[in-house]
Parts: structure tokens; C-alpha cells; sequence
């Protein structure tokens, strides 16, 4: 007998940097690079996950949240 076991779906967010990281303390620069942005007006989607969301809260002046 064969187990199937479903995959629960979880919710996706996309997160756009809209201003530069330039004049940010180092602290904030790694926090958006660890989000995986680089330029401005770049787009990243990532789980809502609690740790994802906490560095998107991080730099919340910088970046624009949406649910996918």
C-alpha cells in the first residue's frame, strides 16, 4: 500500500525593493541581499513564513509586501 501525503499549501508573498540600499547600515543591506534582491525594482516570491516575514518587516521602509 502506497501512503500518499498531501502537501498543504502555503501562502506565497513578493516582496519588490523600492529604494536603494545605499546609506542603509550594513545590517539592513544583508537583510535585503539575504531576501535575494539586488536592484531596484527587483522582485523576489517566498513562503510567508515567519522568518521571511520578520526580515521584510526588518526593512519594511524599503520594500513593498504583497500576497501572491
Amino acid at each position: 500500500m502506497g501512503v500518499t501525503v498531501a502537501k498543504a499549501k502555503t501562502a506565497k508573498i513578493k516582496i519588490t525593493l523600492l529604494r536603494s540600499t545605499i546609506g542603509q547600515k550594513p545590517d539592513k543591506r544583508a537583510t535585503v541581499r539575504s531576501l535575494g534582491l539586488r536592484k531596484v525594482r527587483s522582485s523576489v516570491v517566498h513562503d510567508a513564513s515567519p522568518s521571511v516575514l520578520g526580515m521584510a518587516a526588518a526593512v519594511s521602509h524599503l520594500v513593498q509586501v504583497e500576497e501572491c
